[in-house]
């Protein structure tokens, strides 16, 4: 069911619902807009909007104009005891940004991104970001095919290695929450690679060269199982794998949803329920429980890629919908921000 959409001022790739506390209505869409000539420039923008699903709202409330943006993520619930925001980005930039808010709460002027570090880190382009669990350091992946680690202590980012990880472009890095040590990483290079930082990067804990056929767009670690985690490609599938064995991970079953995967989100509280955006086939909800990925939901009301996708974290309940189904999406070429509810019953 369809709540509310918007246009952006460029070319939506991300959009990530607020998981804090207090904080679950506001949700952060990103641009990235490459202008083409002689000296081609990449802008892009960050754009809050408050969000009620009740009363059909989606209301910008803080607007930022900034490099053309690949990725963000919020920081983690049990980190930063304020929402931030960690930006991945063309110019080669890490950026970060606090949420501030009136004392009078959010009203239409009452939230406001504001910089508060950032650290340049490489000449290429900035792909891909993610936090650690404690929200103290910062994986990136980058154009060049390196990954880069940085802290973030008393509000100041610093780099704290930077090494070549793969061949081409790395769209995916990601802490390991059960394993903090642990770093995944994709790249257009078609490779899964694990690293442990204790051990220094000199070389991958593991690597995988042969499941995914096309590029790795994503790979995301499922919050309820310390085993499980899912990867995302090019070649149309998401994969279930096993990381038990850090040295040799399980590609233990696949679901081909007829589109690069380019992200996935766990639902908040339903356990094994997945969003995944699909590039040129819209977005699919998939249940991934007894070994049998099963697509429950698709969603094609955007006109262009598929891109950004995320649930909502509200823990309401509101006229008998649960409140956390709510679904945010956004599409590159169209400019467009949408805002529903799935039809499925996503318990049954």
């Amino acid at each position: 069911m369809d709540i509310a959409q918007c246009y952006l001022d460029g070319n939506a790739d991300v959009v990530e619902f607020c998981p804090h506390d207090g904080f679950s209505n506001i949700l952060a869409a990103c641009t990235y807009t490459l202008q083409e000539g002689d000296q081609p420039s990449r802008s892009g923008s960050i754009s809050l909007f408050d969000v009620n699903a009740v009363t059909s709202a989606l209301d910008r409330v803080c607007y930022v104009e900034t490099s053309g943006i690949f990725d963000i993520k919020w920081s983690p619930i049990m980190g930063t005891a304020s929402p931030s925001i960690s930006q991945a980005d063309a110019a080669g930039c890490l950026r970060i940004y606090g949420l501030e808010c009136s004392s009078d709460g959010l009203g239409s002027t009452g939230a406001v991104l504001k910089q508060t570090t950032d650290i340049q880190i490489s000449t290429s382009m900035c792909l891909c970001v993610d936090w650690n669990p404690l929200g103290t350091s910062l994986a990136a992946g980058l154009s060049d095919g390196s990954v880069s680690i940085s802290s973030l202590t008393e509000s100041q980012l610093s780099e704290d290695q930077q090494w070549k990880a793969h061949d081409f472009e790395v769209w995916a890095a990601s802490f390991d929450p059960h394993q903090p040590s642990v770093v995944y990483t994709g790249s257009d290079d078609c490779k899964f690679r694990g690293w442990d930082l204790r051990d220094g990067p000199t070389m991958p804990a593991f690597q995988n060269s042969k499941a995914h056929s096309m590029g790795i767009c994503c790979i995301v670690k499922n919050p309820n199982d310390p085993y499980a985690l899912l990867t995302g490609s090019y070649d149309e599938h998401l994969r279930v794998w096993d990381v038990r064995s850090i040295s040799k991970p399980v590609n233990e079953t696949s679901v081909c949803l007829g589109g690069g995967v380019w992200r996935i989100k766990y639902h908040p509280s339903i356990k094994d329920l997945v969003l995944t955006a699909c590039m040129h086939n819209g977005f699919a909800i998939v249940k991934l429980s007894d070994g049998n990925p099963e697509i429950i939901e698709t969603y094609n009301e955007h006109g262009s890629l598929a891109y950004g996708a995320d649930w909502q974290r509200s823990r309401l309940r509101q006229e008998g919908e649960i409140a956390n189904n709510l679904v945010a999406t956004c599409s590159f070429y169209d400019r467009m921000v949408r805002v529903w509810i799935p039809k499925a019953d996503l318990l049954s």
